[in-house]
């Protein structure tokens, strides 16, 4: 499932995301295309889309155009934890 995102600027936006989303049940791997801002999820069907859009989006990172200026902030501190703990 791909799902394209607001607000990936980076590595450390990259690693936050791959971290939530593997906590999901059933998802098997995330990849993440910085420069698309495409999060590729592996081992989920259409059934958990919802789910996972609401975790991008309570993590900072909303699809296109349903982003406010709190998920914006809200990136830059998944941003910065992130890259602490890569």
């Amino acid at each position: 499932m791909e799902i394209l995102v607001e607000n990936i600027k980076c590595g450390g936006c990259a690693h936050s995301i791959k971290s939530g989303l593997m906590k999901i049940k059933g998802v098997k791997d995330v990849e993440i295309d910085i420069e698309k801002g495409l999060v590729d999820i592996a081992g989920v069907d259409e059934d958990a889309r919802e789910v996972i859009v609401s975790k991008l989006q309570a993590m900072g990172y909303p699809e296109p155009g349903k982003g406010t200026g709190l998920t914006t902030a809200t990136s830059f501190v998944s941003c910065m934890i992130g890259r602490v703990t890569s």
